[in-house]
């Protein structure tokens, strides 16, 4: 007996839940009224972005790990013919092989030369590599804002309902009701920007660190033409000249890397 009118109360007391109650994620973007449809959307697109950001961004896809050694065996063995490190730098299709690619074309004019084009093909690679990280800045700005403005929307209406109700008087739970409403698109907007700024900010620094690496990459690569050390395994040992030696020396050819400079 007991039992069963504990079920009773129990049951009276799940039917008399508050249909403000949230029950599920459904429940929360449907409570939240119009403005919750523009943060949805702009919690995908900043999904999609952060997705593919940090696929493209993954290091073997900026700066293989095989690439620059590949690259010295090529000017090694063919140190006069640009067309084979091209084929090369188009084969591993990077970005840091993109920046190799201009200065090889022009490294046989002038050292300066090759730094300027070596410059300029990387600060294209620095815009593709920063490519739609301004839709991530721009959502994590306008995601609060929509989710004020929901709110503003939603306590207009809250207020106008008590307004026109005749027997709103004392009912202050027609007024709770609204504003319950109104401040869940606060929320939601909150709940999409923040991880969107973290994510902005964490994949501008790593952004930055590759960009980094492919400028002391590029430099030591011009240091090393211009010492003629490029490509080769070792750094030749010095000897100390005998007699004959000069005429021997004189006699020796160029260094590859040299052959492909002058």
């Amino acid at each position: 007996m007991e039992l069963t009118l504990t079920s009773m109360v129990l049951g009276q007391a799940i039917d008399a839940a508050s249909p403000l109650e949230v029950q599920n994620l459904w429940d929360f973007v449907r409570k939240g009224g119009i403005m919750m449809i523009p943060i949805g959307l702009c919690s995908l697109v900043a999904l999609t972005v952060m997705v593919e950001r940090l696929i493209s961004l993954r290091r073997r896809n900026v700066i293989p790990d095989d690439f620059l050694p590949g690259l010295k065996k090529v000017l090694k063995k063919m140190p006069a013919d640009k067309a084979e490190a091209l084929a090369y730098c188009r084969r591993s299709d990077s970005p840091v092989a993109n920046v190799f690619a201009a200065g090889i074309k022009r490294i046989d004019r002038s050292i300066e030369g090759a730094e300027k084009h070596i410059r300029e093909a990387g600060e294209r690679e620095v815009l593709n590599l920063r490519k739609y990280l301004r839709v991530l800045s721009v959502i994590a700005s306008v995601a609060p804002l929509m989710g004020l403005l929901g709110t503003i929307l939603g306590m207009i209406t809250a207020f106008q309902t008590v307004a026109a109700s005749p027997d709103a008087l004392g009912k202050t739970e027609l007024l709770a009701k609204g504003i319950y409403e109104a401040m869940i698109t606060t929320a939601a907007g909150l709940l999409v920007a923040i991880p969107v700024l973290v994510c902005f900010h964490w994949i501008s620094a790593k952004t930055d660190r590759l960009v980094m690496d492919i400028d002391q990459m590029s430099m030591t690569f011009v240091d090393e033409v211009v010492e003629g050390s490029f490509g080769t395994e070792e750094a030749p040992e010095t000897v100390a000249a005998g007699p004959g030696d000069g005429e021997a020396a004189k006699d020796m050819p160029a260094s590859p890397v040299q052959v492909a400079t002058s």
